[in-house]
């Protein structure tokens, strides 16, 4: 007996829009569909579990078919099949009335990617690539099979079918705009990607495509480092092994599992991002998890299953969502709990792996409140000579003699070591420690360090600090008069035509150098900042420097005793050169005067 029917939908055109917006990405037929299949095998294998269903259910593997010279893909499940009134029930009625409510809410503001799925539209999404769409299908309930047919009208027939296995397949007529997917290799890919942990066995091509049992789906007991790296490898095929990895495993207030690897982050490589995967009941939804996975944490590798989150989710769900909200927390604090635990238990094997952690740990201190309270405790400074503190722990090495006259105690640094070593050179003679602080991240995390500790400053070691900190050593008297300081400065004075350069003696040891030329630590920050981006106007404020001169080096008493006022200003200019020299800001015509001056002075 043949069945026709129309299916009560007011508007004529439910089937185009729907082709056009359901998704943008119409390789998604697949998924939904195969994700239906492993639904229906599912619930199969739980009803013969509680004894609804007698007997051995047999095999239960889904088969994807392409058929190449027929122009179909058949889905093929073994799974609970359904009757002719449940095609009725769930085909025909709850599905259009879902269909039905898409076109009403969106027919006016249609917008892709921004499609909810609890419109029950998936079978459906498989008019976007085909022109009809059969079904046949048998119930484990009953002795009839029967079969459905649309060709994307609005008119169907439902007659019954010879099949006697228990199951449903799943018949696609590949449009002639979507000819693509009969392509092996694309259905090949397809099911790479979104099928690739399904918790049923997919067969295609005579092979099984997926891994139904995937290592988050199990307990961490159970699970080797072996596993993890393994696993890891299967993600990213000739990737390093990873640092290490978090499982995740939480039930209440809401269903999660998965596996988050920390990489290897090399310092003159751009990190990748997007290479989480985020999965629902081990159906790939996306590689987009921003508002899923805090912000700092996004550079980390691995995947998040959640039934909580639907198949099909818009920015605008993520970012509304509590659960959404609650995963973020908990992954926030999984991570710092991690963290904090190696760095108690395992601190040698922490600070080898901290070069490529801290960019991680600071970028989450800068973004994150709650987990820069937590990361306070494991959160490493590193001096130029590699070894290791906590904040803690280097607040009190340098506070007994880099406080300054304000009672703050200075953090010493440099963010370029090669081109600050005269700098650096200069502070270590003095028993000062310098931090190195070269880093992507490090010119925000100075001024996070400033806000979030009390009583610190930072100074960068080529900055006009020195004066300023209380030296516990007798200050080194002037061997010059006070009128031949006066005297020398104006001389320095009188060669430097730069209105941007200031001029100071002071007296200092006799083996300091005798001119050193420093920038505002202000000045500093803003230029760094203007060259990250998003700081234009102090990229255009003019530089400014100080000259000091070292009163007590014994350049100081042959200038002023020198008689000959070229070779008085040949001294003045090469010392001042020397100086820009030795901080990489020689350069131009100034370089290409010094060169000639030392050949003459030669």
């Amino acid at each position: 007996m043949i069945q026709q029917g129309n299916i009560s939908v007011s508007t004529e055109n439910i089937f185009p829009i729907i082709k056009k917006f359901l998704y943008s990405d119409h390789d998604i037929f697949l998924r939904e569909l195969i994700s239906n299949a492993v639904d229906a095998t599912q619930k199969l294998q739980t009803l013969s579990r509680i004894g609804d269903v007698k007997g051995e259910l047999g095999e239960t593997k889904i088969e994807i078919v392409l058929d190449e010279a027929a122009g179909t893909i058949t889905v093929k499940d073994k799974g609970l099949g359904m009757t002719a009134e449940e095609i009725n029930k769930y085909i025909n009625q709850v599905a259009f009335s879902g269909a039905k409510e898409f076109v009403e809410k969106y027919n006016d503001k249609l917008e892709q990617n921004q499609i909810i799925g609890h419109f029950g539209l998936g079978f459906y999404s498989a008019f976007m690539v085909a022109s009809k769409v059969e079904i046949i299908t048998k119930s484990f309930k009953t002795d009839e099979a029967a079969k459905w047919s649309c060709d994307g009208s609005t008119t169907y027939t439902i007659e019954e079918d010879p099949r006697t296995d228990r199951g449903t397949d799943i018949i696609l007529y590949i449009n002639d705009e979507s000819k693509e997917f009969l392509d092996k290799l694309k259905i090949q890919n397809i099911l790479s990607k979104f099928c690739k942990f399904l918790p049923v066995e997919i067969e295609f091509d005579g092979k099984i495509i997926n891994n139904p049992k995937p290592i988050w789906k199990q307990k961490p007991t159970e699970l080797t480092t072996e596993d993890y790296e393994k696993f890891y490898n299967e993600l990213y095929p000739f990737s390093e092994p990873p640092l290490f990895w978090i499982h995740l495993n939480v039930e209440v207030p809401f269903n999660l599992n998965g596996i988050l690897y920390f990489p290897k982050v090399k310092p003159d490589v751009e990190p990748q991002r997007n290479k989480i995967q985020l999965y629902s009941n081990q159906v790939f939804v996306t590689d987009d998890v921003k508002d899923v996975v805090p912000e700092f944490l996004m550079l980390l590798h691995g995947v998040i299953d959640s039934p909580d989150i639907p198949l099909n989710v818009s920015r605008s769900y993520l970012q509304g969502d509590a659960r959404v909200k609650q995963v973020n927390q908990y992954i926030t604090r999984k991570v710092a709990d991690k963290l904090d635990e190696m760095f108690r238990n395992e601190r040698e094997v922490y600070e080898n792996k901290w070069e490529s952690i801290n960019l991680f740990v600071k970028y989450g201190m800068i973004s994150e409140e709650k987990f820069a309270e937590k990361a306070r405790k494991f959160c490493l400074l590193t001096d130029i000579q590699d070894a290791n503190y906590t904040i803690d722990e280097y607040l009190e090495k340098v506070k007994p003699l880099q406080t300054d006259k304000d009672k703050k105690v200075v953090f010493l640094y440099t963010n370029d070591p090669t081109k600050q070593h005269a700098y650096i050179v200069n502070v270590e003679r003095r028993g000062y420690n310098v931090l190195n602080l070269n880093g992507m991240l490090d010119n925000h995390f100075v001024q996070h360090l400033e806000t979030k500790v009390e009583n610190i400053t930072l100074k960068r070691v080529d900055a006009d600090t020195l004066d300023k900190l209380v030296d516990k050593d007798e200050k080194p008297v002037s061997l010059l008069g006070e009128d031949e300081e006066k005297n020398l400065k104006e001389l320095f004075e009188s060669k430097i035509a730069n209105t941007a350069y200031s001029v100071e003696t002071k007296a200092l040891n006799t083996d300091d150098d005798f001119i050193t030329i420093t920038k505002p630590e202000f000045e500093q920050r803003m230029k760094t900042m203007s060259q990250m981006g998003g700081m234009s106007f102090y990229g255009a404020m003019p530089d400014t420097y100080k000259v000091q001169v070292n009163t007590n080096h014994p350049l100081a008493s042959r200038v002023l005793k020198d008689t000959d006022d070229d070779s008085k200003a040949k001294i003045i200019m090469q010392s001042i050169d020397l100086a820009k020299l030795s901080q990489g800001t020689l350069q131009g015509e100034e370089l290409t005067n010094f060169i000639k001056r030392s050949v003459e002075m030669i």
